[in-house]
């Protein structure tokens, strides 16, 4: 009996001895598992870092790579906004063929080395709203900006290639004689004076109102003018050549005026006014007012002081009385002694006092209906105010003038 049950216990002990190793087996296989798992973790983990630290990289080098590239367009971009080389005064002789887009000429003048980019010339021209480009011939510089360039194109050019001139000298609306004698100075290289003198010959004068009487005759008459051809000197682009009188060149700008006012000389006539007035007003438009529909208002504001006699009043005719130029005007100033001090003088004065577009000209001849008799100009925001009384615009001054500066 013993015997047997000795034998009895001995499958017992075995099974569980081999229970206690299948069970370590078990949790050895399972620790390992766990540590193949965290393993196989930390690698995928230290994988998806490396690759994330690859993605940021590439990320950040596109976007460094994509502001440099921003960065040199933009400064290209600008930079084609600007004389291609101021310092180069040097004309060339460019033909725009009939036809030509924006995009044509843009290239034509990039071809012929006056402008750094055609592609950025087409896209001013799309953003300025410039259009009605001639054909012809033009005489260009490196050194002109994309406006004058364009302003040039709307004029129009010659219809036969000629010699090239020695200087050429775009005169800006509103440039008085002396600016303009400066200007031409500055392009010719020649004295200042040379350009005045012919402004004070009074025997070129007479030949030139002989020429041209109905543009000229009331500017004969005016008394106490500083140059009988303020006013004259019509805005645009001139060529000038050595071996030509200064002359010529001034007999250009004059029947360029005779030419814009030809249309307007019956108007004038019906409203009764010499073209020397309409030119003096204009000129005041001209430095008074910005927008169009300002400066025909403004027009009107000074034909309704002339018609109940009373004084102009305006800054721009004491600043032209003292030939110089200030932002703000004392009392002292605005009681000078000069004829063309319109705050003490009635009516409109010798004469122009520079030389006006031909939207001022339009702005005096076809003004804005209103009664006022006032106006101010916020210079922050360029917006105009007027009124109908004194009161009134001593109120618009020191609320839109006064109080902001305080």
């Amino acid at each position: 009996m013993q015997s047997e049950n000795t034998e009895k216990e001995e499958p017992t002990k075995h099974t569980k001895k081999d229970a206690t190793k299948d069970t370590y087996k078990r949790h050895t296989e399972k620790s390992m598992s766990r540590r193949q798992e965290q393993q196989s973790y930390k690698g995928r983990k230290k994988e998806n870092n490396m690759v994330r630290k690859i993605v940021l990289i590439i990320v950040a080098v596109l976007i460094l790579t994509l502001s440099i590239a921003g960065f040199y367009a933009y400064q290209y971009f600008t930079s084609s906004l600007k004389p291609l080389d101021s310092h180069n005064q040097k004309l060339v002789q460019v033909e725009i063929p009939q036809g030509s887009s924006s995009k044509q000429i843009g290239q034509i003048l990039e071809k012929n080395k006056i402008i750094k980019s055609g592609l950025v010339f087409s896209y001013y021209v799309k953003m300025n709203n410039k259009a009605n480009f001639q054909a012809g011939y033009y005489q260009m510089s490196p050194s002109m900006t994309l406006e004058a360039i364009t302003d040039s194109l709307e004029e129009g050019g010659t219809d036969e290639p000629v010699s090239l001139a020695d200087a050429k000298i775009t005169i800006p609306e509103g440039y008085s004689v002396d600016q303009i004698a400066e200007l031409f100075s500055k392009e010719t290289k020649l004295p200042k004076d040379d350009f005045l003198k012919v402004m004070k010959d009074e025997d070129f004068f007479n030949e030139l109102a002989e020429k041209y009487p109905e543009l000229l005759s009331s500017a004969k008459e005016a008394k106490d003018v500083r140059y009988r051809l303020e006013g004259y000197l019509y805005p645009a682009t001139y060529y000038y050549y050595k071996d030509v009188p200064i002359k010529d060149m001034v007999t250009q700008m004059v029947d360029k005026t005779n030419q814009v006012l030809a249309p307007y000389y019956d108007q004038i006539k019906e409203k009764k006014m010499s073209v020397q007035e309409v030119l003096t007003l204009a000129s005041l438009v001209e430095k008074e007012g910005v927008t169009p529909e300002d400066r025909r208002k403004i027009a009107q504001v000074f034909l309704n002081r002339l018609a109940i006699d009373m004084p102009i009043q305006s800054d721009i005719s004491i600043l032209y009385a003292m030939d110089e130029h200030k932002v703000h005007l004392s009392e002292k100033d605005t009681q000078i002694d000069s004829p063309y001090n319109l705050y003490i003088n009635k009516g409109t004065g010798p004469g122009p006092f520079n030389n006006p577009s031909q939207q001022a000209i339009e702005s005096v001849l076809n003004p804005e209906a209103t009664d006022a008799l006032y106006f101010l100009a916020d210079v922050s925001t360029g917006k105009v105010y007027y009124a109908k009384t004194y009161d009134e615009h001593l109120a618009n001054k020191k609320e839109y003038i006064d109080d902001k500066n305080n």
